[in-house]
């Protein structure tokens, strides 16, 4: 297990950027990652359904706003991914028609009951995203068997050190309690709470640029 472990890490510190051929796997990985997340649990629909809207909605993101931007990151194993969206990306696309184009998508991730839970989410995180330019960690996966092992910490350690060359700051939001201390040992700080009430916790975190 030493052994496989090494090489684990290897490759998760080695990382290669995802392509449009890497969105299915990876909307794999994250949706498996993310079955039990405090926050997405209490957004998504519960029951049979909802494994297979949590892997569409993960694809969508892969295809339209993660990998687009060319700073998704993966072991090429697909073992652990980090999806980051650079400074000055656009703003998730709006308007009343592009709504409703989209609406099925989440009606079949958090069901007509939760739908609002999904809605009010979304706003929280839209108004308490920063203003200051910096690199956005939308969403860190390990595979479920994995997890444990350091991967998520090694592929977090390799894209930062990008980030820092770049003198950039970094953002993200922890809707998971037990990696508040991976992400503080990578040096975010934790802000607040920016739930909606009723929500589960999700810990806005910001990461200063490293100007020295």
């Amino acid at each position: 297990m030493s052994e496989d472990r090494h090489a684990l890490l290897a490759a998760a510190s080695n990382p290669r950027r995802a392509t449009m051929d890497d969105a299915a796997v990876l909307s794999r990985l994250f949706a498996a990652a993310f079955a039990a997340d405090p926050v997405m649990n209490w957004i998504a629909r519960p029951g049979a359904a909802r494994a297979r809207a949590l892997e569409q909605f993960f694809f969508w993101l892969m295809r339209t706003r993660t990998i687009p931007f060319g700073e998704v990151w993966m072991a090429p194993d697909a073992s652990v991914c980090a999806a980051w969206l650079p400074p000055d990306t656009p703003a998730s696309p709006g308007g009343f028609w592009e709504q409703m184009r989209l609406m099925p998508m989440f009606v079949r991730l958090c069901g007509l009951s939760r739908l609002m839970r999904g809605s009010a989410m979304g706003d929280a995180m839209e108004k308490h995203h920063p203003h200051e330019p910096h690199h956005y960690l939308a969403f860190v996966a390990v595979a479920p068997r994995l997890q444990g092992l350091g991967l998520g910490g090694a592929i977090l350690e390799s894209t930062i050190k990008r980030i820092d060359e770049a003198k950039g700051a970094a953002y993200l939001e922890n809707s998971n309690p037990r990696n508040a201390r991976l992400y503080e040992r990578m040096g975010f700080v934790a802000k607040k709470s920016i739930s909606p009430p009723g929500a589960p916790p999700l810990i806005a975190m910001w990461r200063p640029a490293r100007l020295d």
